[in-house]
């Protein structure tokens, strides 16, 4: 019998200012498909938590303390952290 469970990488986000303000809570962690890539996680937490999906359209993402793009492929046991755009003058 063969076994198709894809494989999963475990994450931890990391919420910041009015996004963890949205998400109800500083952090999680999830299981998500080997190859997902940030744009698919930002449609995910939109789809799972509608209180962030506005949020998601404008969304700073870091990998692991990096700046990553929405192509980026989401590593196994990254730490990604979630900030609202920054606004300045």
């Amino acid at each position: 019998m063969t076994e198709s469970k894809e494989k999963m990488n475990h994450i931890k986000l990391l919420f910041f200012a009015t996004i963890r303000d949205r998400a109800g809570t500083k952090s999680m962690e999830m299981d998500i498909p080997a190859d997902m890539t940030i744009l698919q996680l930002k449609e995910k937490l939109g789809t799972d938590y509608p209180n962030l999906k506005e949020s998601m359209k404008s969304v700073l993402i870091t990998i692991n303390r990096e700046y990553a793009f929405d192509e980026a492929i989401v590593p196994s046991s990254a730490e990604i952290a979630l900030f609202p755009p920054v606004s300045g003058g």
